[in-house]
């Protein structure tokens, strides 16, 4: 199945991605983080508000991973320079293990390649197993620790992780 990666830009695509992202994150970070934690992320960082101010603000492109009309997850990311930062990279639970993240993948190998950016680089909760083991799957080495603070005595507890681009 081949799926498309449009580029949210709308207040209506914002909305959408805003309502995509709260389901899946509650879904997906119970087990790894607390209830409270993770309604205060999806405020901050993924309301409709957090991902305009994103994207309009901050440099952020957010793309849907579409399968014909509907969304099954979602990917950001940031160009810094040479760079490219995959700061978001989510698919629903009904739709993990069909191979949609090797397709988002090539995808944003692709956009690297076309932007002359030699690295993809991330972060990911140290304890969020299913996803190192996907990054890794996909080439990505764990380069560092971090602990950052989030504010309202919250942190996140990640792994660096980074994979080389081959530019020709």
């Amino acid at each position: 199945m081949n799926l498309i990666f449009p580029q949210v830009s709308t207040s209506e695509e914002m909305a959408e991605l805003a309502r995509l992202a709260a389901e899946i994150w509650q879904e997906y970070y119970v087990a790894i983080i607390t209830l409270e934690q993770i309604d205060y992320m999806i405020q901050k960082y993924q309301s409709e508000s957090a991902i305009k101010e994103q994207i309009d603000q901050q440099g952020y492109e957010y793309y849907f991973i579409q399968r014909d009309d509907s969304p099954v997850g979602y990917m950001s990311v940031r160009q810094e320079e040479e760079k490219l930062f995959l700061s978001k990279f989510y698919i629903g639970k009904e739709h993990r293990g069909q191979g949609f993240a090797s397709q988002a993948f090539a995808f944003l190998e692709q956009l690297c390649i076309e932007r002359s950016i030699n690295l993809i680089w991330l972060t990911v909760n140290r304890h969020n197993e299913s996803s190192i083991a996907v990054y890794e799957k996909k080439g990505f080495q764990t380069v560092r620790e971090q602990v950052a603070d989030i504010g309202h005595g919250y942190v996140m507890d990640d792994f660096i992780m980074e994979k080389e681009i081959i530019v020709s």
